[in-house]
């Protein structure tokens, strides 16, 4: 199963990927300034794990990044479809690898499941 869930969201990645280069062509630096941006997230774990989990599930995830493209789309306003685009590409990259959403008591632990280091120690 966890194949056809990377298979899937490597087919999101592909599609925001080609839609993101298809409605803006040519702007490869935009969107390489900002694919790794959601990641900057990570600094709330420095203040907790809580603060960390809720930092991060805000900038991946995708229901609140269509909502951007969608909003983008209704005002007219390119900056928000690009922005929502990119980080459903980046949300998709991450999955891809095994990072999900993030739960509140331990970086490793995601919706989909324990990575890392802790991945060995849940599933024993």
């Amino acid at each position: 199963m966890k194949s056809i869930l990377k298979l899937e969201e490597f087919a999101l990645f592909t599609l925001f990927t080609i839609g993101y280069f298809y409605l803006y062509p040519g702007l490869w630096v935009f969107f390489l300034a900002l694919f790794f941006a959601p990641d900057i997230s990570f600094a709330g774990y420095l203040i907790s794990t809580k603060v960390g989990a809720i930092a991060y599930n805000l900038l991946h995830h995708k229901g609140i990044m269509v909502l951007i493209v969608c909003l983008g789309f209704y005002l007219q306003n390119d900056l928000l479809i690009k922005i929502g685009l990119i980080f459903l590409a980046h949300s998709s990259f991450d999955r891809i690898f095994g990072y999900g959403l993030k739960y509140d008591d331990h970086f490793e632990h995601t919706h989909l499941g324990w990575i890392g280091k802790s991945k060995g120690n849940a599933e024993g």
